[in-house]
């Protein structure tokens, strides 16, 4: 089993015991790990019936919308103390994602996925985030999978 112990901020130090040598010592150091890119955090397809659009019957009506959302943050500390509070809870994530998304209804979806960006940065540890809102179901009046919008935002 592995042991995750805190060196920094930045910096996670591992020791195995499966590893040849067992426990750490001169002869068997434990191993650094250092991020070489951000660490990201995505939840995809969070489905959500809402009643947003330009169309009176689409607010009236309503429709499914379904968000893909990248969130990334450093979860060194996280892991190096096997704690979810030092990272993004993504389940209390999803939750608000998919209330913010499904009240006051709005035009866009790119309105839509502004929102949903402000939910996600409003949590400190998220430097920054990606959204995809699909309307899959949009008035188009030709054959079509799908559309949607992806925006990328950062804390400013």
């Amino acid at each position: 089993m592995s042991e995750i112990g805190r060196a920094s901020a930045s910096v996670a130090v591992v020791t195995d015991e499966f590893a040849p040598g067992g426990t750490p010592s001169a002869q068997n150091p434990p191993t650094l790990l250092v991020p070489t890119e951000p660490d990201s955090l995505t939840l995809t397809g969070l489905a959500v019936q809402a009643n947003h659009g330009v169309y009176d019957f689409e607010r009236r009506d309503g429709q499914p919308f379904i968000i893909d959302v990248t969130v990334w943050l450093n979860t060194v500390d996280a892991a190096a103390s096997d704690d979810i509070d030092q990272t993004l809870h993504y389940g209390d994530l999803a939750s608000e994602i998919v209330e913010a998304a499904s009240k006051d209804p709005v035009d866009l979806i790119e309105t839509l996925a502004e929102r949903v960006a402000l939910v996600v940065l409003a949590h400190a540890i998220s430097d920054r985030v990606q959204v995809t809102v699909h309307k899959p179901e949009a008035p188009i009046a030709v054959p079509f999978g799908d559309v949607s919008i992806t925006i990328t935002r950062r804390r400013a």
